[in-house]
C-alpha cells in the first residue's frame, strides 16, 4: 500500500457516515403528495406509455442516457486476483466514483456471481433496457475477450472492457508521441511485448491499426516467447508469434526499439536496457511494481522515454485518461457500441492534447514548474481540465462519422461548451488549494496540539505534503496521544510554550507584545506571562518569522482565539476591518459567504471593503471572482434601510471597480436564475455570470445561511477563512472535524504564502531589533 495511505485510514473513509462512495439522489421534486403522484403512481404511466409508443423516448423521461454499469465477477481484481464478486465491490463503487467526477456519468455497480461464461453473459444482456452504457471491470482472462465479443454483437448500447481498450488507448497515445520525440516510426519500429493477456493483447491490436506490423512484434507470455512453432497459443496469439528463435527476454530485447511491460515487477534490469537501440522507449506499466524501476532505467539508458503505472514517476499510463471520457463521448450520441474509429479518436486526441501549453492548475497540481511535451511528458495528466471537452468530443465525432451514432450533433461548437461547463474548472478548487499548498511547503503552528484530532490532522498534513506542521503544547501529553492512538508524527517538531528552557524565548516575546501594546491594558509582567499561553506563543512565532501560519480555535471559543491575533498580528495596511469567509463546496461549484465571523452590521463602506477582501482571496486560488450583494430585493424593490445600504455599497463598487464583476442589492434565488435576470433585469452582470461569492446584509444572515447550506444542503464547509491579516492566522471553529482542519492548514498555507510575496519580508518582526 502507498506509504501515505495507512490500512486505518482507508478503512475509515469507506465505513465513515454512510458506508461506501455512492448514492443515488432524486432529480426532480419528491416534497408533496403531487410530487410522489407524477414521480410514481398515477403519473409515471405517462412515460411509460410514450416509450411503448417510441423506445427512443426512453432518452427523454429516464436517466439512461447517463448512466452506466460497471460490471464485474471479481476474478482479476487490481493486483488482488480472484477475489470474488463481493470483494470486488469497493473497487466497482471507486470505478462508479471516477466516472462522475472526472466526467459526470451516474453508475450502477452490478457484482455478477458467476464464473460461468455463458451465465454471466445473460446476465448482462438482460440489463441492456436499463442502461446506457456497459464498463466490464476486472475479468479474469480468456474469458474476458468472448464475454466482450459477443455483448458487444448481441446488445445495441457501447460496451467497453476498460481493463483491456483503456490501457490500450492510453499507451497507443504516449507511444505516438514518444515514437515521434525518438525520430522513429512506428512500421519499422522494433516492438518486445513482455505479457499477453487481456490488456496486453488489446495494446497490441491497437498499436497495429497504428501502423505497427506484426513481423516486428516479438510477445511473451508465462511460458516464454510466442514463436510460430509453439502449439500451446490460441489464435489471438498466433498473429503474433514470430519466426525467430528466440530463447530468452534479454535476447529479445537486442536492438529493439520498444518495449511494453503488461506483466510483472522486476523482470528487466540494466543491462538488457543497454542492448536496445538508439533512443528506446521503454513502457514498465506492471502494478505496483513495474518492470524496471525509473531510476534503473534512466541511468542505465539517458537516451530513454520512460512510461510506467505509477503516479510518482513521469508518463503515467493510467486509464482514468480513457473510460470517463470516451464514455461520455458514446452516451452523448446514443453510440451504439464503441468501435476501433471511436478508439483510435481518443487516442489521437490525447496525443494532441499532449503537444500543447499546460494550465497553470495542471503544473501546480503535479508541482511542477512548467510541463511541456518532451521526453518526461508524452501524455496529459489526470488532472488536466482539458481532457473532457477534447477526448468526449473527439470520440463522439468518431462514433458520428463512422454510422454507429443514434443521436445527431450538428452545433459542435456548442457541444464542446457543454462539456466544458459540465465540470468547469472552478470544481477543482480544492484540488487547486492543496496542490498550491504542497508547492509552497509553508510552517504551519497547530496551537491546539493536545488534542487527538489536531494530532490525526498533523499526520496527514506531513503525510500528503501540504504543510511543515509545529505542534504547540506539553510534550508528554502530546506523546501519549499519539502512543494511544497509533499516530506516526516522527520528525515533526514539538514546542512546550511552558517549558523551562523557553523562558528567554517567552521574555522576548513578551517584551514584543509590551511594545505594541502599551498604554492598552500590558504591563511587562502580564505581557512575559500570557507567553505561557500556545495562542499568544503561536501568533509571536508567525509575528517574528519563525513560522508562516497559525491554525488555532478547536477547543476555545472563537472571540478568545481571535483576542491574541488582532493584539499581536493586526490587520493589514490600508484594511480597516476584518472579515471572515467560508468557501460553501456546493453542486453550483465553490461559493464563498461573507461576512460570516466578524462584523455583526457591516456599514454600506464597510459591505465594500468585505468584498474586495473576499474577491481578493478568491483570485488567490485561480478563480476568477463574480459577487453578488444579497438582500430581500431586488435592484431598489425596497428603499428601506437595510436594502439601500446594500445598493449604496453596489453603487460605490460599480463607481471605483469597475472591472469586479458585481450586482445587487438582489434575492439569493434571483441571483442564480439566469433566465429570471435576464426577462427582469436585462441590465444585470450576473446573467452571463453565475455569483461565487455572496456578501451578506449582516453577521446573523451570512452565519446562518452557511450553516443551513452545510447542515440542510449537504455542502462541504472550508473556512472561516480570515480576511485581512498581516499574517496567515486562521480560526478553526469549536470541534472541527479532521477534515475540517486539514482543509484550513492548506488554505492557511497558501495564505502564508501570497501574504509574504505581497509584503516581502518586510513585516516580519526582529526580536533582537525589538530589544534595543
Amino acid at each position: 500500500m502507498n506509504k501515505k495511505i495507512r490500512k486505518s485510514d482507508a478503512l475509515e473513509y469507506h465505513s465513515k457516515g454512510k458506508p461506501g462512495k455512492i448514492e443515488v439522489v432524486p432529480t426532480k421534486e419528491t416534497k408533496t403528495q403531487r410530487d410522489l403522484s407524477l414521480a410514481y403512481s398515477p403519473g409515471v404511466a405517462e412515460p411509460c406509455r410514450e416509450i411503448e409508443k417510441n423506445p427512443e423516448n426512453v432518452y427523454k423521461y429516464t436517466a439512461k442516457g447517463n448512466l452506466v454499469a460497471v460490471i464485474s465477477n471479481g476474478t482479476a481484481v487490481l493486483g488482488l486476483g480472484d477475489i470474488g464478486p463481493l470483494a470486488s465491490k469497493p473497487v466497482m463503487e471507486g470505478k462508479g466514483l471516477l466516472f462522475k467526477i472526472y466526467a459526470d456519468i451516474d453508475v450502477f455497480d452490478i457484482e455478477i456471481n458467476t464464473k460461468d461464461t455463458e451465465e454471466f453473459i445473460r446476465t448482462v444482456k438482460a440489463l441492456e433496457p436499463t442502461f446506457g452504457g456497459i464498463n466490464l471491470e476486472d475479468i479474469k482472462a480468456p474469458e474476458c475477450f468472448e464475454i466482450e465479443e459477443r455483448l458487444k454483437k448481441e446488445l445495441n448500447i457501447p460496451i467497453m472492457h476498460d481493463d483491456q481498450h483503456g490501457t490500450a488507448i492510453i499507451s497507443s497515445a504516449a507511444l505516438l508521441n514518444a515514437l515521434e520525440i525518438q525520430h522513429k516510426d512506428i512500421r519499422t519500429a522494433k516492438i518486445v511485448v513482455s505479457g499477453a493477456g487481456a490488456s496486453a493483447m488489446a495494446c497490441c491490436k491497437l498499436y497495429i491499426r497504428l501502423g505497427a506490423r506484426y513481423e516486428n512484434f516479438v510477445m511473451f507470455d508465462s511460458k516464454g516467447a510466442i514463436t510460430k512453432d509453439r502449439k500451446d497459443i490460441d489464435e489471438s496469439k498466433k498473429k503474433f508469434a514470430t519466426t525467430r528463435k528466440i530463447k530468452s527476454l534479454e535476447e529479445a530485447m537486442k536492438g529493439a526499439d520498444v518495449f511494453i511491460g503488461l506483466s510483472r515487477g522486476g523482470i528487466v534490469n540494466a543491462r538488457m536496457l543497454k542492448g536496445m537501440a538508439k533512443n528506446p522507449i521503454v513502457f514498465a506499466l506492471a502494478n505496483p511494481d513495474p518492470e524496471i524501476d525509473f531510476e534503473t532505467a534512466v541511468k542505465a539508458r539517458p537516451d530513454v522515454i520512460m512510461a510506467t503505472g505509477r503516479s510518482d514517476y513521469p508518463n503515467q499510463v493510467n486509464n482514468v485518461l480513457g473510460f470517463p471520457y470516451i464514455f461520455r463521448g458514446a452516451l452523448d450520441v446514443r453510440a451504439k457500441s464503441i468501435n476501433e474509429d471511436m478508439k483510435l479518436a481518443a487516442v489521437k486526441a490525447l496525443a494532441e492534447l499532449a503537444k500543447e501549453s499546460v494550465p497553470d492548475m495542471v503544473n501546480m497540481a503535479y508541482q511542477e514548474k512548467n510541463l511541456s511535451y518532451g521526453p518526461g511528458y508524452i501524455i496529459p495528466k489526470p488532472m488536466d481540465p482539458r481532457l473532457l471537452s477534447r477526448v468526449s468530443l473527439a470520440v463522439a465525432k468518431a462514433a458520428v462519422k463512422s454510422k454507429v451514432a443514434q443521436k445527431q450533433i450538428t452545433d459542435w461548437k456548442a457541444y464542446e461548451e457543454e462539456l466544458i461547463n459540465r465540470k468547469g474548472s472552478e470544481d477543482n478548487i480544492l484540488k487547486v488549494i492543496f496542490n498550491k499548498a504542497k508547492q509552497y511547503k509553508q510552517k504551519v503552528v497547530f496551537a491546539d496540539a493536545e488534542n487527538f484530532k489536531t494530532l490525526k490532522a498533523a499526520q496527514i498534513v506531513k503525510d500528503e505534503g501540504i504543510a511543515i506542521p509545529i505542534l504547540l503544547g506539553n510534550l508528554r501529553r502530546i506523546k501519549s496521544i499519539i502512543k494511544e492512538h497509533n499516530l506516526d508524527l516522527s520528525g515533526i517538531e514539538i514546542i512546550d510554550p511552558k517549558a523551562d528552557d523557553l523562558e528567554a524565548k517567552r521574555n522576548a516575546y513578551g517584551e514584543l507584545l509590551f511594545k505594541k501594546r502599551n498604554r492598552k491594558g500590558y504591563n511587562l509582567y502580564e505581557a512575559k506571562k500570557i507567553m505561557r499561553e500556545r495562542n499568544y506563543f503561536g501568533c509571536m512565532m508567525a509575528e517574528c518569522g519563525e513560522a508562516d501560519a497559525v491554525i488555532t480555535g478547536l477547543t476555545r471559543k472563537y472571540p478568545d482565539t481571535l483576542r491574541p491575533v488582532l493584539e499581536i498580528i493586526g490587520v493589514e495596511d490600508k484594511v480597516k476591518k476584518l472579515a471572515g469567509m467560508y468557501v460553501m463546496l456546493t453542486k453550483r461549484g465553490p461559493i464563498c459567504f461573507a461576512d460570516t465571523t466578524i462584523n455583526e452590521f457591516p456599514s454600506a463602506e464597510d459591505l465594500v471593503d468585505i468584498t474586495l477582501l473576499a474577491a481578493e482571496h478568491l483570485k488567490s486560488l485561480n478563480v476568477t471572482p463574480r459577487v453578488a450583494l444579497l438582500s430581500y430585493s431586488n435592484f431598489g424593490s425596497s428603499n428601506l434601510s437595510e436594502a439601500k445600504k446594500m445598493r449604496d455599497a453596489v453603487d460605490l463598487l460599480h463607481k471605483k471597480y469597475p472591472s469586479l464583476i458585481v450586482d445587487g442589492e438582489v434575492q439569493g434565488s434571483v441571483a442564480f436564475n439566469s433566465e429570471l435576470l435576464k426577462e427582469n433585469y436585462p441590465f444585470s452582470g450576473l446573467i452571463q455570470n453565475n455569483p461565487n461569492i455572496l456578501i451578506f446584509p449582516n453577521l446573523s444572515a451570512g452565519n446562518i445561511a452557511y450553516h443551513l447550506m452545510m447542515e440542510l444542503g449537504n455542502s462541504e464547509a472550508i473556512g472561516p477563512i480570515l480576511l485581512g491579516l498581516k499574517k496567515s492566522v486562521h480560526v478553526l471553529q469549536l470541534g472541527s472535524s479532521v477534515r475540517q482542519i486539514v482543509n484550513m492548514v492548506a488554505i492557511a498555507a497558501v495564505d502564508a504564502y501570497v501574504k509574504s510575496k505581497k509584503q516581502g519580508r518586510s513585516n516580519v518582526v526582529s526580536l533582537a531589533h525589538s530589544k534595543k
